[in-house]
C-alpha cells in the first residue's frame, strides 16, 4: 500500500487589499483598526473584484500546486474542492475548474470533480478523501482545492461588522500523490456536532418554505437580512472551538504514539488569532512552532489551511522531514485533524 504525500502546494490571493481602516472609510463601518486587532488579529484582508468567483481564485493555486509537485495536468486523477461560497447553489466550482485547468477538451480523460461543504474545516476534511484514494490506490494524483469569494456576501456596513471584518478572499491547493518512501500523511481525524448547526451559519434560503424565498408581489425573490448574512454568535463559537481543537489534537498525538514536543509546525485554522494563541497557550506550544497569516489575509474559511503550507513551504519554515499538524474547526459544529510527516 503507498503513502500519500503532499507533493506540491501553491496559494493565491486577488491583489486588491482592504485595511481595516478602508472599512471605516470606504464601507463606513463604525469599528476602528484598533478594534478589530484587539479582537481578531486581523490588520488586513484581501477583496476579489466583481465578476470573480471562486473557481477563478482556485486556477493559479491549483496550477502552482501542480508545478511544484512536478507533474502535469494531465496526470490528475480527481479533483477535490473545498468551498462555501461557490458560484451558484449548484453545479459545484470543482467541474467550473476542471473547465479552467483545461481538462475538458478532446483526449482528456475527464477526472472526477467533488465538491465539499465543510466550510473551516473543509480543505482537512478533503485531505482526508484525498489520502484515502491515493493509499487504496484508487488515484495517484489528487488535487485538493480551498478557496473562498466571501467579500461578495458580506454585509459590509456597520450592522454587520462582528462578521464581515473577519473573512477574506483567497485560495489554497495541494497535490496528495502516492509515494513508497516512509513519508506523508500518517493519520486524519475528523468529528462534526450537528447540535449547534445555528450558531454560525447562513441561511439565505429555506428549502422547507414553499416557495424557498419569499415573493414579493412581483415574483422577485427577497432575503430578510438575518438570512441573507452570515450570522455567528461569536463567544459561543470561541469556546467550542478551542476545546475542540484541543481535543482533536491530543486524539491526533494519541493516536500515532507522539507527543506536542514530537511535532515541529502546527498549522491552525486561521479564524481568529485569539482563539490561536489560546489553544498554543492552554498546549504550552512555543510560538516559534505556529504560522500565522490571517493578519494580512483574515479568514478565508477553507483555503487558510493550503495558503499557510505554501507559504511555509515558499519560505522555507517547512522542509522535508518535519513533522506537521494542522488543525481546524468550522460552521456545523465540524472539526478536523491531520499530522504529516513532510
Amino acid at each position: 500500500m503507498p503513502n500519500a504525500y503532499i507533493s506540491g502546494t501553491g496559494g493565491y490571493v486577488p491583489p486588491r487589499v482592504v485595511t481595516n481602516t478602508d472599512l471605516v472609510n470606504d464601507y463606513g463601518v463604525d469599528t476602528s483598526d484598533e478594534w478589530i486587532i484587539k479582537r481578531t488579529g486581523i490588520e488586513e484582508r484581501h477583496y476579489a473584484d466583481e465578476g470573480v468567483c471562486s473557481s477563478d481564485l482556485a486556477l493559479p493555486a491549483s496550477e502552482t500546486a501542480i508545478a511544484n509537485a512536478g507533474i502535469d495536468k494531465s496526470e490528475l486523477d480527481m479533483i477535490l474542492f473545498a468551498t462555501l461560497s461557490p458560484q451558484h447553489a449548484f453545479p459545484g466550482d470543482g467541474v467550473y475548474l476542471q473547465d479552467k485547468l483545461g481538462l475538458c477538451g478532446e483526449g482528456q480523460r475527464f477526472i472526477g470533480a467533488l465538491d465539499i461543504r465543510n466550510q473551516c474545516s473543509g480543505f482537512l476534511y478533503g485531505l482526508s478523501v484525498a489520502s484515502s484514494m491515493v493509499k487504496s490506490g484508487g488515484a495517484k494524483h489528487v488535487l485538493v482545492v480551498g478557496a473562498e469569494t466571501h467579500s461578495g456576501a458580506l454585509d459590509l456596513t456597520t450592522r454587520g461588522r462582528s462578521v464581515s471584518s473577519l473573512f477574506g478572499d483567497g485560495a489554497g491547493a495541494c497535490i496528495v500523490s502516492g509515494t513508497e518512501e516512509d513519508r506523508g500523511i500518517r493519520g486524519w481525524y475528523l468529528g462534526a456536532d450537528g447540535r449547534h448547526a445555528d450558531k454560525l451559519c447562513q441561511r439565505v434560503w429555506d428549502m422547507r418554505k414553499r416557495p424557498f424565498f419569499d415573493l414579493d408581489e412581483d415574483g422577485v425573490g427577497q432575503a430578510r437580512p438575518e438570512d441573507m448574512w452570515a450570522y455567528m454568535d461569536g463567544k459561543f463559537v470561541f469556546k467550542h472551538a478551542v476545546e475542540r481543537m484541543i481535543g482533536v489534537l491530543m486524539q491526533a498525538c494519541w493516536d500515532q504514539g507522539i507527543t506536542l514536543d514530537d511535532i515541529d509546525l502546527f498549522c491552525f485554522h486561521q479564524a481568529n488569532l485569539r482563539i490561536n494563541e489560546y489553544v498554543a497557550k492552554m498546549m504550552q506550544i512555543p510560538p516559534e512552532k505556529t504560522v500565522h497569516n490571517i493578519q494580512r489575509y483574515g479568514n478565508t474559511t477553507a483555503a487558510t489551511i493550503p495558503l499557510l503550507l505554501a507559504e511555509a513551504v515558499e519560505t522555507e519554515r517547512l522542509v522535508p522531514g518535519m513533522k506537521v499538524a494542522c488543525v481546524a474547526f468550522g460552521s456545523g459544529f465540524t472539526w478536523g485533524a491531520a499530522i504529516i510527516d513532510w
